[in-house]
């Protein structure tokens, strides 16, 4: 009875932690604007479907797809039995849904294999980013923290399934003496040849403390890795289904519109036009902070994998030029969580520190990006890095008058010439003349 009291108490610390965390989460990415993503629903669960569920944007790279599609499968699968788990830890039961027979034992047998498939794939993973050293895991912006969660993550994989096939194993060896409270139930096709073997000449004792501290050691850690992921790119693991969900389902060529211009502009080309009701004119252009971001990109931020695969289709950053679109978000989930963590700090309230986002993105950065949408394309979970650079690009053009020479000699002539080139249109027809 104090294991199942001890077990509940655990439990419900961790879910409190995680609930707590995903409402700051989500307050943070409700400080962005407003944006309706609400219409054309069928065609939203489709794009969730087959991009989340189907991982078929992930398949244009074979191995690390084949490796993550099985450790995908594992934690989705696998969370059956820790369903049982979390079952038997209330009721102080042993392998509750073993009624299930035939079943059950397939079952059991099927998430051996699966929780050895997902070991496997974590250690190549493992070596393809700190023994091969990939490219795109190498670069800048993963030094430190981000490369440092990345190993945790993986090394907290592994561990898992190494013991629950520990667990199963002593779990096994228990069963086939006859021990109390171990009934004979599952099939152990990996643990019987991983582990059993090693702890065949254990004590009923000591495979009771091994299979214990196993099952405790377990669900314990999976309580532990639920509280790590919202401070986690692993985050993704849930923000994947409703990132891909509000994916913008416009051409990707499409830029967006900015309302407001176009109000403005129609209203000072044509004397007959009627101030709409409540509208008040616009106090400032494109993205300064997170805050002046769509709440759908600051979705992206928190869903950002940081796998690199925009970084490394970019044909700016493979011609040497400064631009990472991946850290382009990831500088954005950056300062949104010093946004949030100062509103935190102030009783709800943010209070001006001095910083933005351009604090975190220079004007390099920004101009190199030559709008091809390589890394939209490119992202297996439809994230939008090129939108947050031309945003923030509108606010250095129209907020404070910062372009690239070329640009403003271009911004010169559209406005005195109505064309980029520079010649008044009494001469654009000049060409067709004969000398």
């Amino acid at each position: 009875m104090i294991a199942q009291i001890l077990f509940v108490i655990i439990a419900a610390v961790a879910t409190y932690f995680f609930v707590k965390n995903l409402k700051t989460i989500r307050r943070n990415i409700l400080l962005g604007k407003d944006v309706d993503l609400s219409d054309n629903k069928a065609e939203r669960w489709k794009t969730m479907l087959k991009v989340a569920f189907g991982q078929t944007k992930m398949a244009v790279r074979p191995v690390p797809f084949v490796l993550h599609l099985i450790v995908y499968v594992g934690f989705v699968l696998i969370n059956i039995e820790v369903l049982e788990i979390l079952i038997d830890g209330v009721f102080g039961s042993h392998r509750v849904l073993s009624f299930l027979g035939a079943v059950y034992n397939f079952a059991i047998g099927f998430f051996e294999i699966l929780a050895f498939a997902v070991l496997v794939a974590c250690v190549v993973f493992l070596t393809r980013r700190y023994v091969v050293k990939l490219a795109r895991f190498q670069s800048p912006e993963l030094q430190g923290k981000p490369n440092k969660d990345a190993a945790y993550i993986l090394f907290v994989e592994i561990i898992l399934m190494a013991a629950l096939l520990i667990m199963n194993a002593s779990d096994q060896l228990l069963q086939s003496r006859g021990a109390d409270h171990y009934i004979l139930a599952g099939s152990f096709p990996i643990s019987s040849w991983l582990f059993a073997p090693i702890f065949n000449n254990f004590s009923d004792g000591t495979l009771v403390l091994i299979e214990r501290a196993a099952w405790w050691f377990h669900i314990i850690g999976i309580f532990a890795f639920m509280n790590y992921l919202p401070f986690s790119k692993h985050f993704h693991i849930i923000m994947a289904f409703p990132n891909t969900f509000y994916s913008n389902l416009k051409a990707k060529g499409e830029l967006n519109n900015m309302a407001s211009v176009t109000q403005e502009v129609k209203l000072m080309l044509d004397p007959s036009a009627v101030t709409p009701e409540g509208y008040e004119p616009p106090t400032s252009f494109g993205v300064k902070d997170v805050q002046d971001l769509t709440w759908k990109n600051l979705m992206d931020a928190y869903t950002c994998t940081e796998c690199g695969r925009c970084t490394s289709s970019c044909p700016q950053n493979i011609t040497g030029k400064l631009l990472s679109p991946r850290k382009i978000v990831m500088d954005v989930r950056d300062r949104l969580e010093e946004v949030g963590k100062n509103i935190d700090a102030n009783s709800g309230s943010f209070v001006d520190d001095g910083k933005n986002l351009h604090s975190y993105v220079t004007e390099e950065e920004l101009w190199a990006c030559n709008t091809c949408n390589a890394c939209v394309e490119a992202c297996p979970i439809n994230i939008n890095p090129m939108e947050m650079i031309v945003e923030m690009r509108r606010y250095k053009v129209m907020e404070q008058s910062s372009a690239p020479g070329s640009l403003n000699n271009m911004f010169n002539n559209l406005e005195n010439n109505q064309a980029p080139w520079q010649f008044s249109p009494m001469d654009r027809a000049n060409w067709t003349k004969e000398d």
